[in-house]
């Protein structure tokens, strides 16, 4: 939204209707006003680095088919696929220093067979991936993965949110996360409570305005079209963060939205327990070798997946840490199939069963808000759409600066720009509105705490400037006259 939004007189053309005077409305303006200013005018770079990276990723999804592609798919589609073990098998022969972790089966005729597997040299989070024709067995060629990201959509996933920085890079996508809903609801506000001539230009932009108040017109409509999505984009990127991510975590499982997992554990290694319990080891005492474990491999394992309903896009975790096979659909396109079903190892029992539809509300939610962010849930459109709003917050703060530029005082001094909202809005409140808006201004603070820091530090800066604005009317020789 804009940087600034405060009225213009009225052009020849057109006459505003009476102004309004007096209401809530009228005392909260200059407020949203001034913190609109401000939050645009130093919070708009990053969200237009955000914007900038966010672009780059959505697009990300076709770039990798297209550079990625001899790896991706098979040269041609055969009569039958070879047992997943074949395939493991040719793995193993291609990178023998790996260690097997998950399978991914082909999901399409003409895809290809993803063989994860842990390899030293890896960092943290990375794996390495072996692309296998599964009709010949051919490998196809080796990536290091992160996820189910390539390495192109990897890289970029890692700019969008911490510009490759690390940990000190994610406060930067933190803050703009935190400011995004702020800037587009006030601006939403300020746009919706703004006086105009027509109706029709609350959506429509103004062709026959000029000048600022042309700027003014594309960007509140814009921005008014924009809004929701870049809601959306703000609430989800939070879950995620750093420091409002925890946050929004804690409140989901105590509101019993957590989201479950299938329960794999073996007989004899429950999970997050000590499975020494009740052993007392005395001196001189070994502990006996582990019991040799039956594995009915993982072919006859996806059978009886596939008998219990898990069918589509399925990802496979081999038997590790005392846990049978994990069969899980990865389909993430609506609608989802995200069901996932845990496999004995031993005699190919199905020891529990998980469906996306026994998820609570919350855990739903949170897994359509975070695909549709990272453009998964409609595919190509809903890419589409994640640029679209990335070009939008662009444009929108081109736009927000423009104004500000605008509305200098050139007769006063060559340099200058535009000025905000004066100080002591909040004076104008009625206390009854007052009270409760500091209240919830302070929870949400603390709830997510990229924006009260900030905040705290544009109260600051802002005292700190009154402060020396008002010693030096004190020091003009006006001052001392009087």
């Amino acid at each position: 939204m804009s940087l600034d939004m405060l009225p213009d007189a009225p052009t020849g053309d057109s006459a505003a209707p009476p102004k309004r005077t007096g209401g809530t409305w009228a005392a909260l303006r200059p407020l949203l006003l001034r913190l609109h200013f401000y939050a645009g005018l130093l919070i708009a770079p990053i969200l237009f680095l955000a914007a900038t990276t966010g672009l780059l990723y959505a697009g990300s999804w076709q770039a990798e088919k297209i550079l990625y592609s001899d790896e991706l798919t098979v040269a041609r589609v055969g009569e039958g696929a070879l047992p997943l073990g074949a395939q493991i098998g040719a793995a193993r022969a291609a990178a023998p220093e790996g260690k097997v972790l998950a399978v991914w089966p082909a999901p399409e005729e003409e895809a290809t067979t993803r063989v994860i597997m842990e390899s030293p040299g890896l960092g943290e989070g990375e794996t390495l991936t072996v692309f296998v024709d599964p009709y010949t067995a051919d490998v196809r060629g080796q990536l290091t993965t992160a996820g189910d990201a390539l390495p192109l959509r990897a890289w970029l996933s890692g700019f969008h949110a911490n510009l490759q920085l690390g940990e000190f890079g994610r406060n930067y996508s933190e803050l703009a996360a935190s400011w995004l809903w702020v800037v587009a609801l006030g601006g939403l506000a300020l746009w919706i409570g703004r006086r105009r001539s027509r109706k029709a230009h609350l959506v429509v932009p103004d062709r026959k305005a000029t000048g600022r108040r042309r700027t003014l017109s594309w960007h509140g409509t814009v921005g008014l079209w924009a809004v929701a999505g870049l809601v959306v984009l703000s609430a989800t990127g939070l879950t995620w963060s750093r420091y409002a991510g925890e946050n929004i975590g804690q409140l989901q499982d105590r509101l019993g939205g957590a989201t479950p997992s299938v329960a794999a554990a073996l007989n004899g290694a429950a999970a997050g327990g000590d499975e020494h319990a009740g052993h007392v080891m005395t001196p001189g005492m070994e502990m006996p070798p582990p019991p040799p474990t039956a594995d009915i491999g993982i072919d006859r394992a996806v059978a009886a997946a596939r008998a219990a309903g898990a069918n589509a896009s399925l990802r496979v975790t081999l038997p590790a840490d005392g846990k049978g096979y994990v069969v899980k659909e990865a389909d993430k396109q609506f609608p989802v199939h995200l069901d996932a079903v845990a496999v004995d190892p031993a005699d190919g029992r199905i020891m529990d069963e998980l469906r996306f539809s026994d998820y609570p509300l919350l855990a739903k939610l949170t897994r359509f808000g975070i695909d549709l962010h990272m453009g998964l849930t409609f595919g190509l459109a809903n890419q589409i759409a994640l640029a679209a709003l990335a070009v939008a917050v662009m444009f929108l703060v081109v736009w927000g600066y423009r104004m500000w530029w605008m509305r200098r005082p050139t007769k006063e001094r060559r340099l200058s720009v535009g000025r905000p909202q004066p100080r002591g809005a909040w004076r104008k409140l009625p206390v009854t509105l007052l009270l409760p808006l500091a209240a919830v201004t302070a929870l949400v603070g603390w709830f997510v705490p990229m924006l009260g820091i900030s905040l705290l530090v544009f109260l600051a800066g802002d005292v700190l400037l009154g402060f020396v604005a008002g010693r030096r009317g004190a020091g003009s020789p006006e001052s001392q006259v009087r």
